[in-house]
């Protein structure tokens, strides 16, 4: 029997704000169109987790309430998200799940929240002043249009290697004064477009085919 492509969807009960599990379900569709048998996996609350059992894993976005909750049980798999990431693997996330593999976000009321520390950037909520609306963004993949929604401004920390996903034509992306939209980080895109952001024919031919890769070198791997 071939190996599926296996995907972990981290809290998928809980993150999955304004369609972002359609991501998920764009990618599954290319792949099997390729012909691959693929496999999703939804990591929740106290559930074990090991990243190198997969060849893609999606984080989506969520409301503070259960972002605080995630943010908590998710530091269990800092070491196996970290390794993923620095090896190159294919990761997408989303909002919520972009500002949680950084350093940490400060709520409208001043209190830190630590996110997973694995990426040099932070996150500041501003309630007064929500980033709301359709945005167009300009990425090396070819020109992405999604709509965002969301109160964090997210800043790469100074002299950080970090690389923005694209650049701002429409809307806010990552804060107002970049005009910097998300991250590209090795194979790790992380992005404040919802909508899902993988109607985007262009992006999602672009994941497919590093999760593609991905599986390649897990499988051989497994074999020899």
């Amino acid at each position: 029997m071939t190996e599926p492509i296996k995907m972990a969807y981290l809290y998928e009960d809980l993150m999955n704000t304004y369609g972002d599990s359609g991501d998920v379900k764009i990618l599954r569709y290319l792949l099997q169109n390729q012909g691959y048998d693929v496999h999703v996996d939804n990591v929740s609350l106290n559930d074990d987790f090991n990243a190198k059992d997969y060849d893609f894993i999606f984080f989506g976005g969520g409301q503070d309430f259960e972002q605080t909750i995630v943010a908590k049980d998710l530091q269990r798999h800092h070491e196996t998200l970290r390794d993923y990431i620095e090896a190159g693997k294919p990761m997408l996330a989303i909002c919520g799940g972009y500002q949680l593999l950084g350093d940490y976000y400060m709520t409208s009321d001043g209190t830190t929240i630590n996110g997973l520390g694995i990426l040099p950037l932070h996150t500041v909520f501003k309630a007064d002043s929500r980033m709301v609306g359709n945005t167009h963004v300009k990425t090396p993949w070819g020109e992405i249009r999604s709509f965002e929604n969301h109160s964090g401004r997210t800043y790469f920390d100074k002299d950080s290697n970090l690389k923005p996903l694209g650049e701002v034509l429409e809307g806010y992306g990552n804060n107002p004064e970049d005009k910097q939209e998300g991250l590209h980080y090795k194979q790790t895109i992380g992005s404040y477009s919802h909508g899902p952001i993988l109607r985007n024919e262009n992006i999602a031919d672009a994941i497919a085919k590093m999760i593609i890769e991905n599986y390649q070198d897990r499988v051989k791997t497994v074999k020899e």
